[in-house]
């Protein structure tokens, strides 16, 4: 990296240097909207420290990016601009994120096909981000594709440091988000990782002295979700603050991202502020202004039931799937309880266990790097070969049905009956 130009004091990493074309992307409105915008959305209802944004999560994985950039240089030398240009993948990989971050995708999936990634490349190749890289000599389309870690004119290796097993993006929020939350799940050697990163067949592996912190990392993660984003009381805000940005869609205009300007005035707080403040006019407003107002004192959704699940059979595959069919069950809960069926919530969290690969795949191998007299050598290893990942392989898969306080015992009475009926009790795993 060239002469610093702005220091960063900040607590997982410490002092953290940024060259004069960072501090120049770090000080554009652009990125500085990031810091109106949580990381954990909603999850300070339930850990009161989780207030840190997106801001800081970006400029920490520029640091550890910087990091793996060195490291790379010193084992085999990396083109010039690499390693300037993967710090900047790893500062912009969140600059698309909407209000109350990855929520804000899930109103989002519902009004269009669009992801915070393909804004993202947006909002590099159309604003004030892109003029400053343009004019440092860096080809903005090229370069867009780098911070989604999704295949370019770049090597693998670069798109595997910015997304999937191996990132400097899962390394730092595993270390920022346990921090935070002060939980201990998520405190992982993550510079062990990153010093035994090796380059194989131009993807990123790992040297078989660093094995076990790589298990350590991923069953960290592991633990984080289930824990803390995964946390029935962190869901059931989530479930409110969305249901409500859905519903008001139409009257705002939140998922209209053909204007980007739009889209880029959008940040937590002043979203929340304009559910609590609008008049509405239909039912649809109405619930979305009571669920931002129950949000906003934390009056929240109460679980009356919860299981881990596995897809053993259709009918759980189907609630998980279509969210028409966990719709119609949300809708006969309500009927059996004698209930308003807008009271009622089926919430299916779902994510791998282990980290896709930078292509979206599930993991199955991992290149592993053993080195004796002879020189170096590499192998493939079966994910479900290392004894504590292997146990974890999968999706974590959880079935919640929340509604409110006043209907709590009615909703779960009705619950057990109609899932006893259904046979579900007996095909699910606690």
């Amino acid at each position: 990296m060239s002469k610093s130009a702005a220091e960063i004091r900040d607590p997982i990493h410490g002092y953290i240097y940024a060259s004069e074309l960072e501090r120049r992307v770090i000080d554009t409105p652009v990125f500085q909207r990031l810091r109106r915008i949580r990381q954990l959305a909603s999850a300070h209802l339930t850990y009161p420290g989780a207030q840190h944004s997106r801001f800081e999560h970006s400029v920490g994985a520029m640091f550890l990016a910087g990091r793996a950039a060195s490291v790379l240089s010193d084992k085999y030398g990396l083109k010039a601009g690499f390693p300037r240009e993967l710090r900047l993948a790893a500062l912009l990989h969140d600059v698309g994120h909407g209000p109350f971050s990855h929520l804000f995708e899930e109103v989002l999936s519902v009004k269009t096909d669009v992801t915070h990634e393909d804004i993202t490349r947006r909002i590099i190749r159309e604003t004030e981000i892109g003029e400053i890289l343009s004019k440092h000599g860096i080809n903005i389309k090229e370069f867009s594709s780098l911070p989604l870690g999704i295949p370019s004119d770049y090597p693998r290796y670069m798109n595997d440091v910015i997304s999937g097993v191996l990132s400097v993006d899962t390394m730092d929020y595993l270390l920022r988000d346990s921090y935070f939350t002060g939980v201990e799940y998520g405190k992982v050697d993550v510079h062990r990782v990153i010093n035994s990163y090796e380059v194989i067949d131009d993807k990123i592996g790992i040297d078989r002295a660093g094995l076990y912190a790589l298990e350590a990392l991923l069953i960290a993660r592991y633990e984080m979700f289930r824990a803390v984003y995964f946390h029935r009381t962190v869901r059931a805000a989530e479930i409110m603050i969305i249901k409500a940005l859905t519903l008001a869609d139409d009257e705002f205009g939140f998922s209209d991202v053909k204007d980007l300007n739009n889209y880029l005035s959008l940040t937590d707080e002043p979203v929340l502020a304009s559910l609590l403040s609008m008049k509405p006019s239909n039912p649809k407003l109405r619930q979305a202004k009571q669920l931002a107002a129950d949000y906003a004192s934390r009056n929240l959704l109460k679980c009356v039931f919860e299981r881990m699940l596995q897809r053993r059979d259709t009918l759980i595959e189907r609630i998980f799937s279509q969210r028409r069919i966990r719709d119609e069950l949300a809708r006969e809960i309500a009927d059996k309880a004698h209930v308003n069926e807008n009271t009622v919530f089926i919430d299916v969290p779902t994510t791998p266990s282990v980290p896709m690969t930078s292509l979206h795949e599930s993991l199955s191998e991992i290149l592993v790097v053993s080195k004796g007299a002879d020189g170096k050598s590499h192998e493939k290893v079966k994910a479900g070969d290392l004894p504590l990942l292997g146990s974890i392989l999968g999706y974590m898969d959880m079935l919640r049905v929340y509604t409110i306080q006043q209907n709590r015992k009615k909703v779960e009475k009705a619950v057990n009956a109609i899932f006893k009926k259904e046979g579900l009790m007996s095909r699910i795993s606690v």
